[in-house]
């Protein structure tokens, strides 16, 4: 079998494109389908197929955009209940690809409406298993008690993932190839392995889900220190049931402007600048959240921080960062909620600088806001009278920091800081809300 891994490092994503006798596959696509286009030029390979083994929480999909580009057809489990064209494909479903038969297993736990593509050539197999078998773990049952055609609560999808691991692949040899549609850092599941790939022999051997053990004790430990649920989770899984918008129309609808230094009172600011040029010049209100490098969580935070629908205004460091900006804000259907796409002129707003020295001796002086996810808080606290409000919580919560002294924000390393300063700066304008940004090292 011809697999070829696509890897969205800011989400942590993989997709697919399996090529079979001048036909392929995709599956799990990103929201721009240009690179399946590409790989299948390339190849001399025409797109029949899109397999979408969920509605994704974490990103826009492409698969409807794909269909109406190329034919394709898109399958999907019945249970999804999907608005656009589709064939269903569930348990005992099954086609032929070139030398490859595809078949469906569906793997309830992440979902109610999950289904793991199987991919068999000769005696070669692969399983592309979307957010149910990850590389060391298993997908979190907790995303679809909001969202979906099918609503279910954590605990019985967490019973149902249980019984999807103990069952549903006891058929599959051990060199089964084993896909995810996440690896490491995706907020899908936690943690995972760095590898992008494995066998399901390694998985039964390594992976805790596997291990025997009673389905209380699974249900427990799955629900267990899962991480934060970003406010647009909810709303890209209702945006993949229906069927996302053209990716290219999308982001060419978005208003730019260059050169401003106003923008109107109370209109909400995301700067994706570099924390240092922020701090030096900025509109008031504005919202730091970093995203000129790839790794950096620029869809994960402004999706935790902003609000579905939520109208804002985009500031980028230069024109050449544009193109670059609006497909990340497309990755997570928020390219429709931007008023424009802007860069500043000079010499606008600076922010405080900390005394670090003072801070240090004089720590009583301050109220010190930890913005760090709670096991974190738990596992090392380096304030004993510091706040926590996640980040994710931070804008929601600002009225419960107190006012009576400056304010020190702080996270594990600095990235999340810039950002938490950034919010309380806004919502508060009392006192000084100052960041201890990387400085944060000299305490942990």
């Amino acid at each position: 079998m011809n697999i070829k891994q696509f890897n969205d490092k800011a989400l942590a994503h993989y997709s697919y494109a399996i090529i079979s006798e001048g036909k392929m596959a995709v599956v799990d696509p990103a929201r721009n389908p240009m690179q399946y286009y590409q790989f299948a030029e390339e190849n001399n390979a025409k797109i029949v197929a899109v397999f979408e083994t969920h509605p994704h929480a974490d990103f826009v999909s492409s698969h409807y955009q794909i269909h109406k580009e190329t034919g394709a057809t898109i399958y999907v489990s019945e249970l999804l209940g999907a608005d656009y064209p589709h064939q269903t494909f569930d348990d005992g479903d099954d086609f032929m690809m070139g030398k490859i038969k595809f078949s469906a297993i569906n793997s309830p736990g992440h979902s109610p409406d999950s289904i793991t593509i199987l991919a068999e050539e000769d005696q070669e197999k692969a399983m592309f298993t979307g957010d149910t078998l990850f590389i060391g773990n298993v997908g979190r049952p907790d995303l679809r008690e909001k969202a979906g055609n099918m609503q279910a609560k954590r605990e019985e999808l967490a019973k149902q993932m249980y019984h999807t691991i103990k069952d549903k692949f006891t058929h599959l040899p051990d060199e089964t190839l084993v896909y995810p549609a996440h690896g490491a850092g995706s907020l899908c599941g936690k943690n995972m392995s760095d590898a992008s790939s494995s066998t399901l022999g390694n998985e039964r051997m390594g992976n805790w889900a596997f291990k025997e053990q009673t389905e209380e004790e699974f249900v427990e430990e799955i629900l267990k220190d899962q991480p934060m649920i970003p406010h647009y989770f909810g709303f890209d899984v209702d945006t993949n049931k229906k069927g996302p918008d053209n990716y290219l129309k999308s982001i060419g609808e978005v208003p730019v402007l260059l050169n401003v230094s106003e923008v109107e009172a109370e209109a909400i600011i995301v700067d994706i600048r570099a924390e240092e040029e922020f701090k030096a010049n900025h509109l008031t209100g504005s919202f730091n959240i970093q995203g000129i490098r790839e790794p950096q969580k620029l869809e994960t935070w402004l999706g935790a921080i902003v609000q579905p629908e939520e109208a804002f205004y985009l500031v980028v460091p230069s024109v050449d960062m544009m193109e670059n900006a609006l497909s990340r804000m497309a990755k997570i259907g928020y390219e429709k909620q931007l008023k424009a796409v802007i860069t500043l002129a000079g010499n606008l707003n600076s922010s405080e600088e900390i005394n670090l020295e003072e801070f240090k001796n004089n720590q009583e002086d301050y109220t010190i806001v930890d913005i760090r996810n709670v096991p974190e808080v738990e596992e090392n606290k380096p304030f004993e009278s510091s706040i926590n409000i996640p980040l994710h919580e931070l804008r929601e919560r600002a009225n419960e920091v107190p006012t009576d002294k400056p304010i020190v924000v702080h996270c594990a390393a600095g990235y999340r800081s810039a950002a938490g300063s950034s919010i309380l700066d806004r919502e508060i304008d009392k006192v000084s809300v100052l960041d201890l940004s990387d400085a944060i090292k000299d305490f942990m």
